[in-house]
């Protein structure tokens, strides 16, 4: 059936293949496209300007812009080619990532809910093109979103032309799921009218000037989305260990019974560590994060969670599966909003939301590297878990006590690198158990996190660490002695 119902003609009349598509792109052009960890993004004409570069006499690339990371079809096949110049706000692709280690790509890692004001304001320069995944276009001319929309809006105003890829693959039935909503400029922004997670405050369609639109094309390629693995034991630990912590926090008066909203990472652990709420007594809670992943269904499906607030629907096939064969069930339970509502600062302080990051390290005084391996190897990005950890009213991050089978611990005197400062981490949480950083001076955090949370083979040298620059300086450091922690348990002694 065709998804273009409008009878305007200017649409039927922009119908093309991919190809046609990707010769309206020219090196050096900025891209904005649909994507958010990776559902939604564009499939097609990617591949097709993949192409296009490669059969160019001379190394040609663009700018890429997205939502947050994206597929293969999209970051992968234009890495493959040469042909990204410079790279923004997160990304999860092994091409991707070894080019941005190798210095071929210019790479922004950035809080996700600054890139719309940003790219507003003009700081990231002029948007080329938007190339946006999307269901279908309705009578009136409007565009039914596609499983995430992440900065889509931003991108449809401010982009010169705009590329429509119309997914067959997703059903007409995704309309409705959405709530897109943009701020004003400021200084006469309003406030955001969000009072809960349920609230609809926008429309269910991106709306936009039909002459911008350059290209239509038609895509029947789903999200890719790797199969989340099992939990292992550890997040199964971290898991009990958190609802303890958070059953206590009732207990002691400091949460209701039904918590606050809840916002959780992406990835394995945090899938896990979610998975996890199903066995608790907490029920009927609220959701309100970025990525709805398969867990969350589950965690609906059992009355844990009524209602689950996000701007990407990242399932994997089987999660995919469940979604669209009971799609009707989740109609008033789940919605999606664009990036900069779902992580908006004043939106996250007024719900008082916990959120739950995972880590890669953590030192003694509580801050927190989720970003570089060894202080100089880029993985993913900060991606939104700095908007929610400085907002939140309670912020907890998770990740095992140690990683290379034993030979790194999680838990170190001095991160190698600092995306969360000591000022806005709440509560640890590894297999070990649960640090609670609240109240608690330089010195107090460090014993609390290595008796709480270091792996038992590490304590001791940790300990050691602590005695003598905690209790002899009471505050600080020796940077070269606390950094050369990084190296002294690698086998080899390298620093990579």
């Amino acid at each position: 059936m065709d998804r273009i119902k409008s009878k305007d003609t200017v649409w039927a009349a922009k119908v093309m293949t991919p190809d046609e598509a990707a010769l309206m792109i020219e090196p050096g052009m900025t891209l904005g496209t649909s994507g958010f960890t990776p559902a939604g993004h564009p499939k097609v004409i990617p591949p097709a300007l993949a192409r296009r570069f490669k059969s160019l006499s001379q190394k040609s690339s663009v700018n890429l812009y997205t939502g947050a990371s994206v597929g293969d079809e999209l970051d992968g096949e234009l890495a493959r080619a040469n042909a990204i110049h410079r790279r923004l706000p997160y990304q999860t692709q092994k091409d991707v990532r070894k080019q941005i280690n190798d210095g071929l790509i210019c790479y922004l890692d950035m809080h996700l809910s600054h890139v719309p004001d940003q790219l507003r304001y003009g700081y990231l320069g002029k948007l080329d093109v938007a190339i946006i995944e999307a269901v279908g276009i309705t009578e009136k001319g409007e565009i039914i979103p596609s499983t995430s929309v992440g900065n889509v809006p931003v991108f449809l105003d401010e982009a010169h032309k705009i590329m429509i890829e119309i997914n067959t693959s997703q059903p007409e039935a995704l309309e409705g799921f959405h709530d897109i909503y943009m701020p004003q400029m400021p200084p006469k922004r309003k406030s955001i009218p969000i009072l809960s997670s349920t609230d609809r405050i926008g429309s269910p369609y991106y709306k936009i000037d039909p002459d911008k639109v350059a290209a239509i094309v038609y895509s029947d390629v789903e999200d890719s989305v790797a199969d989340f693995k099992a939990p292992d034991e550890m997040s199964k630990w971290m898991a009990q260990h958190l609802i303890s912590f958070l059953e206590n926090e009732v207990k002691e008066g400091r949460l209701p019974a039904k918590l606050r909203p809840l916002q959780s990472g992406v990835g394995t652990t945090a899938n896990a560590v979610l998975a996890g709420l199903q066995a608790s007594a907490f029920k009927d809670l609220h959701f309100y994060s970025e990525v709805i992943q398969d867990s969350v269904l589950h965690l609906i499906d059992s009355g844990t969670f009524s209602f689950a607030s996000a701007t990407s629907l990242t399932l994997s096939k089987q999660g995919r599966e469940h979604f669209y064969g009971h799609i009707k069930d989740y109609r008033n339970h789940v919605l999606l909003r664009p990036q900069e509502i779902s992580n908006h600062p004043e939106v996250i302080r007024r719900l008082g939301i916990i959120s739950m990051n995972t880590a890669i390290e953590v030192d003694l005084c509580g801050h927190v590297n989720s970003t570089n391996i060894m202080g100089n190897h880029m993985m993913n990005g900060i991606g939104g878990s700095g908007d929610f950890t400085r907002n939140a009213a309670l912020s907890i991050f998770m990740t095992p006590s140690i990683a290379k089978d034993g030979d790194i611990s999680a838990i170190v005197p001095f991160v190698s690198h600092c995306d969360h400062t000591e000022h806005d981490v709440h509560v640890v949480v590894t297999e070990q158990g649960v640090a609670d950083l609240r109240g608690k001076c330089p010195e107090e955090k460090a014993f609390e996190l290595i008796s709480k949370c270091a792996h038992p083979d590490y304590r001791e040298p940790l300990h050691d660490y602590a005695v003598k620059y905690f209790r002899h300086h009471h505050i600080g450091h020796q940077p070269s002695e606390a950094l050369s922690w990084h190296a002294r348990f690698l086998k080899d002694g390298s620093m990579k």
